[in-house]
């Protein structure tokens, strides 16, 4: 069993489920970030960047004084970055990809949880990919240089669409090299539908991380309830390729792997040659995919390679094709689930 919501129909099916027209705010509206009922406790490389002292800010105290192109400006500098768009939350809408290039060592966006950043259905919302020679191209290394540093905190992320634009995925974010991290964010209705086999990450797409060190995403929501979750060829909220990501007091809802049967992969969390997946506190629900894995497909680096589960609950995840040890989970590695409900 799996969601038969089509690729082409599913946000006006979802302004319907949501009892809310299309007139969402994505910036007040939704679930909150994270899963109330997470309590693992976060590594201390995991904690949110101190942005007390901003090298910009974005916006002069008003709405209309925080534009996309002031966005775009301020990734491009690189560094701490805040808002200031008045007392009340702010959408902002980019007609462009705010890109992190390679002269700038970290890039820390942090929007105070009054701030979504939308994509319009259009276009990406973040991208850093350190084998881009547009981007300060430096070395033949490039994948495995130690930044830029890219963390987003405190920000919803929304509409964001890669369809058309490259094959690489990631229709919120694409992390390709670097570091990347995600702390108290929530993710809306992104997509990426096109690419080959291995795009993907209908909020998230992360690859080849420096030195083969984990992306943390902590206290986060991707959906989070019907009408609000992702949408990818496979990984419907995220995507990784030799990544280790540590999902720590999250929640997955109504994200969806749409695709052929053998493509439509992770519903939820898709990972290929992963050294290791990591989940604690994670709650995810109603996440499906046409392939397998309605909730998690992990394909291990080696046969040793571990989706650890802890403290967390998988329930109520579709695919078209079952046959994982556990329901919504197909994997191939060693699977170590602890004080967890999977069903």
């Amino acid at each position: 069993m799996y969601s038969s919501i089509k690729p082409w129909n599913w946000l006006a099916l979802g302004c319907v489920q949501l009892a809310l027209g299309c007139s969402f705010n994505a910036a007040t509206d939704g679930p909150a970030a994270g899963n109330p009922s997470g309590t693992c406790p976060i590594p201390a490389e995991a904690q949110a960047v101190d942005t007390s002292r901003p090298d910009h800010v974005v916006g002069t105290g008003t709405p209309d004084s925080c534009t996309g192109d002031a966005v775009v400006s301020a990734v491009a500098a690189g560094g701490v970055i805040t808002f200031n768009c008045g007392p009340d939350p702010v959408t902002i809408t980019l007609s462009q990809t705010a890109t992190v290039t390679n002269s700038s060592p970290r890039v820390v966006l942090d929007g105070g949880g009054k701030i979504a950043l939308s994509g319009d259905g259009k276009v990406r919302i973040l991208y850093l990919n350190t084998c881009d020679p547009a981007q300060n191209w430096p070395s033949s290394y490039c994948e495995n240089q130690t930044g830029p540093e890219l963390t987003v905190q405190n920000l919803t992320f929304v509409d964001g669409n890669t369809n058309g634009q490259d094959l690489n995925g990631g229709g919120a974010i694409l992390a390709s090299g670097g570091r990347l991290k995600v702390f108290r964010c929530r993710f809306f209705r992104n997509n990426n539908y096109d690419g080959d086999w291995m795009g993907g990450g209908g909020a998230v797409r992360a690859i080849h991380q420096s030195g083969g060190q984990p992306v943390y995403i902590v206290t986060s929501t991707f959906g989070g309830q019907q009408g609000l979750g992702n949408r990818a060829l496979s990984g419907g909220a995220l995507s990784g390729v030799e990544v280790p990501f540590v999902v720590v007091n999250s929640l997955f809802t109504d994200n969806q792997a749409v695709a052929y049967p053998m493509v439509g992969a992770g519903g939820a969390i898709y990972g290929f040659h992963a050294p290791a997946l990591s989940l604690c506190g994670v709650e995810m629900t109603d996440n499906s995919s046409t392939g397998a894995g309605g909730a998690i497909w992990f394909l291990g680096e080696t046969a040793q390679s571990v989706l650890g589960i802890d403290r967390s609950t998988l329930r109520n995840n579709h695919d078209a094709m079952p046959g994982g040890q556990y329901s919504g989970v197909m994997a191939m590695g060693t699977i170590v689930p602890q004080a967890s409900t999977l069903q």
